[in-house]
């Protein structure tokens, strides 16, 4: 059964708008390589993973539309919402960085959005579990690219392994705050519309594990530091990414192409 808006809570609501923020931001990251990659094989490969990312955050979006019942579509809540509406993890809004920055995130990213949407499949909202279905296919491939990046550049020269590890420094902070328990995960574990993505921590830390054994790479040691772009409170490169993502939505108002 698909959730009615009578039956969607602001929980709920929140709770898939945090997936499809995480699709979209992430998607504008990589869209930045787009005839900047090292190669021109993983030039198309990344904007590949970019519009697939879109995709996924078109198909969330609408349907939050639906079930909000206010009138708002998928540009709109892409489009039109302010800073702190953005209910994305900070991972995916830091700087595009070097090709290894990239290639890691990636790896952060695609690992957890294989395991999120392997369990999104289960949702007692039947649309969600249907594009969730679509999802994994995609999340599958774009994991496996990216393990397969971090593996050749630890495993490269010594400039790729000290590019790697500076990489791993800088985006290994971030990674608790795709982890905590909040009450839009509570909800929707007990309305049966997705995972406490708490539950996910130990699989994901078992599967990037075996590809940074595998990398000759080690994670440091835990920080105190954590972000919270989960509750709208972003780093200070999400206002510069949603300018550039929401200029010509705002230049021309109701457009259409």
């Amino acid at each position: 059964m698909n959730l009615s808006p009578s039956k969607a809570s602001q929980p709920a609501l929140r709770y898939l708008l945090r997936v499809a923020d995480t699709c979209l931001i992430h998607a504008q990251r990589l869209a930045e390589w787009c005839g900047h990659a090292p190669v021109l094989e993983e030039d198309i490969a990344l904007t590949n993973i970019a519009l697939d990312q879109i995709g996924q955050a078109r198909a969330v979006f609408a349907h939050v539309a639906a079930l909000e019942g206010a009138g708002r579509s998928e540009d709109d809540l892409a489009f039109l919402r302010i800073e702190r509406e953005y209910l994305n993890p900070t991972l995916v809004e830091l700087p595009r960085g070097d090709f290894a920055v990239t290639s890691l995130r990636n790896l952060f990213v695609a690992t957890f959005q294989t395991l999120l949407w392997s369990a999104l499949r289960d949702s007692k909202d039947s649309e969600v579990a249907a594009i969730a279905g679509k999802s994994i296919k995609e999340a599958l491939y774009h994991q496996r690219h990216a393990a397969d990046w971090c593996v050749r550049l630890g495993q490269g020269t010594e400039e790729s392994q000290r590019r790697m590890s500076a990489a791993l420094e800088l985006l290994w902070p971030y990674v608790p705050e795709l982890f905590e328990s909040s009450a839009e995960d509570l909800e929707a574990v007990h309305t049966g519309l997705g995972p406490d993505w708490s539950s996910l921590e130990g699989e994901w830390r078992q599967e990037v594990q075996r590809v940074l054994d595998e990398a000759g790479l080690a994670p440091p040691a835990p920080s105190r530091f954590r972000s919270s772009g989960r509750l709208g409170r972003h780093s200070e490169h999400m206002g510069f990414l949603l300018a550039e993502l929401q200029y010509l939505q705002r230049a021309v108002p109701e457009g259409r192409w």
